[in-house]
């Protein structure tokens, strides 16, 4: 679409207030405050039981085909709902499809808080979030977890905006891999390098980052319905599970909505204009609006880890919560 060819009408109404997405304000100022400043937020008990229940139930129903997708390859339908968790490492997008996982992107406490945080650093800010990204992680006994790294690095904004939002469908321990995090680490917004680690037995694939201090690291240890809220550029990682418990999460991600979205590239458009559409408005309003709906296939997959299911043991237990153990971090 030319500059020309823009209806300056569609862009008013755009940036209208009528075309507003309420949502609740459920921070104190120093909640705000610590967000900016330590650049995380950890938040109990702000998914209920029944809700949880949901988000298990279908992530099982995601994974064996549950939903039309071109591009997700199911698992057997007739397999059974614990060797399916056993072969999954992360659906990838399942909001595209699913819509638990949409609902639970647009949940209205989460994103009452995103409208507080997100980009609570900068002075002008209305509080508009947009959502970019869903990741359904399974993490199964004796899985790796992840080394050192940001999020901008592969989801980049341009005022520092992003913010994952982390729901914990199981109790996450130092045992079955929690969030580990650098607090303060996003303050200079520096991206730092990144190269391959060797450690394979502890971590996955993915690379690692450094050239830092990490001996003030801490881990995030949290009950089963709580969410940690944690800035694009804040270093973090997790470890291998070595318990006998699930870790499952799901993770979205989220930015101002008056930052464009620098992701995919479209031919044509000079750096400075680039803006990946495929978004989904979740507080506040979408000043893009009037920007042409994305087309092509929704990019949905499933990445399995049947390399992992000899290890696990036949009564590893996947809705099973320890008895006892450290409570969650983090403001209370």
């Amino acid at each position: 679409m030319s500059a020309n060819s823009v209806d300056p009408h569609a862009v008013q109404q755009a940036l209208s207030a009528s075309h507003r997405i309420d949502v609740p304000k459920l921070l104190k100022p120093e909640q705000i405050a610590f967000f900016v400043e330590e650049g995380y937020l950890v938040v109990p008990d702000l998914m209920t039981a029944a809700e949880l229940d949901e988000l298990k139930a279908d992530t099982v129903k995601i994974a064996r085909g549950g939903y039309p997708s071109d591009r997700l390859k199911p698992l057997p339908a007739e397999m059974p709902a614990d060797e399916v968790l056993r072969n999954i490492l992360c659906i990838h997008q399942p909001h595209y499809i699913s819509p638990v996982m949409l609902k639970y992107v647009q949940h209205a406490k989460i994103c009452g808080i995103l409208s507080q945080i997100v980009a609570a650093h900068l002075p002008a800010w209305d509080g508009s979030v947009k959502c970019m990204q869903s990741m359904l992680f399974v993490k199964p006994p004796d899985f790796q977890g992840q080394p050192w790294h940001q999020d901008e690095i592969y989801i980049p904004t341009r005022d520092r905006s992003l913010c994952g939002a982390w729901i914990a469908l199981d109790d996450a321990t130092v045992e079955n891999g929690c969030l580990w995090i650098l607090p303060g680490s996003h303050r200079s917004g520096y991206l730092y390098p990144q190269r391959s680690h060797t450690n394979t037995e502890e971590f996955d694939f993915s690379e690692e980052s450094f050239g830092f201090d990490d001996s003030k690291k801490i881990p995030v240890v949290v009950k089963a319905g709580a969410v940690v809220f944690f800035n694009g550029y804040l270093l973090h990682s997790s470890r291998k599970n070595r318990s006998q418990i699930y870790r499952r999460v799901l993770v979205n991600h989220y930015m101002n909505a008056w930052s464009l979205l620098p992701w995919h590239y479209e031919e044509g458009l000079s750096i400075a204009k680039q803006d990946m559409r495929r978004i989904v408005p979740v507080a506040g309003c979408d000043p893009y609006a009037w920007k042409p709906a994305p087309t092509g296939k929704l990019d949905v997959f499933l990445r399995t880890c049947k390399a992992n299911a000899a290890l696990v043991t036949p009564d590893a237990d996947i809705n099973k919560q320890p008895k006892s153990g450290p409570r969650g971090v983090g403001p209370r």
